[in-house]
């Protein structure tokens, strides 16, 4: 259900870009997609490395951590995927999220904050989120959102400036029909942008869940982490909230929830909660010891 919603969000997405353009015309059109797709493109290749340096984050070695890194290497083992590099963030909030453009050069970072809360059943339940994150390749989906995002924003103001400009002269007189969508179009499609990315948080809540075996561990982490962002909210940038397993800056409510890139953090622990009791036989629900990877 939420791969069917992320590919309706995104259909939507492209069909607002479609409409943009054909309200200016092909010439603008293409001018403006190419910026936006050109901005998305150095996102693409360079977002993981300026993410992690905004962040403080730091490549912690397996003697320092060597949990930390068991851990990383066994869900990874059983994602099938290359073991990404791990990160530690030395700060007091507590989350935890993970970048990269392809398995191949992934990244986990969690902070310190979150290793200080967390009991280790907890922090292998977000890790397992973390890596579905990566099995998912939800950072191409986000940035194709953002590219389509970005171009419906620039072409709404390309839209905006050429009527002011007198650059349009609609014979039909739709000037203010023309300045609605101008204003509208940017706000339709971040809250399109936004569901799709509340869609990937449920669908790696549910892949990490999982992955793990155990989707209480991952119930009681968020549980814990959205109630600690309440306390010691981080000192993140607006922009890289997306990223983290829990909004940043606290929990949001009413009708701002339209603007978050969140799920409402109940919402997720009911579902995980619904997820443990259809799988009751799972051994690590039971608190058996969780299966090692096989090498050889």
């Amino acid at each position: 259900m939420n791969q069917l919603k992320t590919i309706l969000l995104l259909g939507a997405l492209s069909a607002l870009v479609v409409a943009a353009g054909a309200a200016l015309g092909p010439g603008w059109m293409w001018g403006s997609l190419a910026i936006a797709l050109g901005m998305n493109l150095f996102a693409w290749f360079f977002s993981d490395r300026l993410v992690l340096r905004m962040s403080g984050a730091r490549d912690v070695s397996r003697e320092e951590a060597p949990e930390l890194h068991r851990m990383v290497e066994e869900l990874s083992a059983r994602a099938g995927l290359p073991r990404p590099r791990v990160l530690l963030i030395d700060a007091p909030h507590a989350n935890a999220f993970a970048t990269g453009r392809s398995p191949e050069r992934a990244a986990v970072a969690v902070t310190r904050g979150l290793l200080e809360v967390l009991s280790p059943r907890e922090v292998r339940g977000v890790l397992a989120h973390e890596i579905a994150h990566v099995q998912n390749r939800d950072v191409l989906v986000a940035t194709v959102a953002a590219g389509l995002a970005t171009a419906v924003t620039h072409l709404a103001h390309v839209f905006a400036f050429s009527g002011l400009l007198g650059g349009r002269e609609d014979e039909e007189g739709s000037g203010a029909a023309g300045l609605l969508f101008a204003l509208v179009a940017p706000i339709g499609a971040t809250l399109v942008q936004l569901g799709i990315s509340r869609s990937r948080e449920y669908l790696a809540d549910e892949a990490g869940a999982r992955l793990s075996g155990d989707p209480l561990a991952l119930a009681s982490a968020l549980e814990k982490l959205h109630r600690e962002a309440e306390v010691v909210p981080a000192q993140a940038e607006p922009a890289t909230a997306s990223l983290h397993i829990v909004n940043p800056f606290g929990a949001i409510g009413g009708l701002t929830r339209l603007f978050s890139t969140h799920p409402p953090a109940e919402e997720r622990i009911r579902r995980l909660r619904s997820l443990a009791l259809a799988t009751p036989t799972n051994p690590l629900i039971r608190g058996a010891a969780p299966r090692r990877p096989q090498h050889g």
